[in-house]
């Protein structure tokens, strides 16, 4: 077992051939069964118009499981800055972490949540593309009115999240803990950690530098089976390769059956060993040499696999194998 907490990012996706309330349903015995493995916390990400993720607020759902756990931590991982006004943010989450004993965390980043350039109008109003001084001011002042809703009790925790090295400076500079993307691009995860770990500045947010690496990982009892689940994101990411989102998440079988390019194959391969894909003994060593690598204080995991059952049990291998099982709630240093 390692000393690295384990927490849970759910993107919540949905199956071909299942509709969005079927993807809801299964929200509160998700939580629920984390919450008994020992998880630290469950967060959810923010997308639109897309046909294998749904368009649910990340505010909504953490409220869902909330009420369903009693030791998880729940927010958002995150919620994007270029779609929500700064008071409403601090609005929600602070009256969702009054209500919920304070186990409430703020993720917020900075994409548009959707390749649809029409949606990504939509969710900004009357608003133009977000700028990086448009950014920076808007997540100081989610934190400046967060301090605001103090009244309300223990505030929810915020977080930033990066993917590159300016939105790690930005977390270091405003003193806030970071969540690192390595699902998304981890040839970017060591530079994002450096850039955010020599420009940290102390904060009443966070006394230390203090980082969070997701990770996608899929756990089977085999290599063979982790691979056959891990097949339907293979489909999904080919096509986010050629700008193409509209695909519904196929199933194992029909992800096995699609026919990949060569190109699109070794992108693919060097993807997944650069994640956390195999049999229990497998997924925890590559755990472990990522925590190593990147010093983080905590691993996340995404288990973006067809079904509930796959996904619980994934989780529930790598428990048994990884992680400290703690709960701790404010900075361990």
């Amino acid at each position: 077992m390692s000393d690295v907490p384990l927490s849970a990012l759910e993107v919540a996706a949905i199956q071909a051939g299942a509709r969005a309330v079927d993807t809801l349903r299964d929200t509160a015995p998700f939580a629920a069964r984390l919450d008994r493995l020992g998880y630290r916390r469950l967060w959810y990400a923010e997308h639109h118009h897309s046909p294998a993720i749904g368009a649910f607020p990340p505010v909504v759902l953490a409220a869902h499981a909330a009420a369903a756990t009693s030791a998880l931590r729940v927010g958002s991982g995150g919620v994007l800055a270029p779609s929500h006004a700064p008071l409403m943010l601090a609005e929600q989450f602070g009256t969702l972490a009054a209500l919920h004993g304070g186990r409430v965390d703020l993720g917020i980043g900075r994409g548009p949540g959707t390749f649809d350039e029409a949606t990504a109008r939509a969710l900004r109003g009357a608003a133009g593309p977000l700028t990086d001084d448009g950014y920076r001011t808007a997540v100081a002042d989610t934190l400046r009115f967060l301090v605001a809703e103090v009244a309300l009790g223990t505030p929810p925790e915020p977080w930033l999240l990066a993917s590159s090295t300016a939105g790690a400076a930005l977390a270091g500079e405003l003193g806030l803990p970071v969540a690192v993307a390595h699902h998304i691009r981890p040839d970017n995860t060591l530079a994002v950690l450096e850039r955010y770990r020599s420009r940290f500045t102390a904060s009443r947010w966070c006394e230390r530098p203090r980082a969070l690496v997701c990770v996608e990982t899929v756990c089977a009892p085999t290599r063979a089976e982790a691979e056959f689940l891990a097949g339907p994101m293979d489909v999904i990411r080919a096509g986010l390769l050629k700008g193409v989102s509209d695909s519904p998440f196929p199933t194992p079988k029909d992800a096995a059956e699609h026919v990949f390019t060569p190109e699109e194959r070794a992108v693919l391969a060097g993807f997944r060993a650069q994640q956390a894909v195999g049999g229990p003994g497998e997924v925890a060593a590559r755990l472990g040499e990522l925590a190593a690598a990147t010093g983080a204080d905590e691993l996340m995991l995404t288990t973006p696999v067809y079904a509930f059952a796959d996904r619980v049990r994934s989780y529930a291998l790598v428990r048994e194998r990884f992680g400290d099982g703690t709960r701790a709630t404010a900075d361990r240093g």
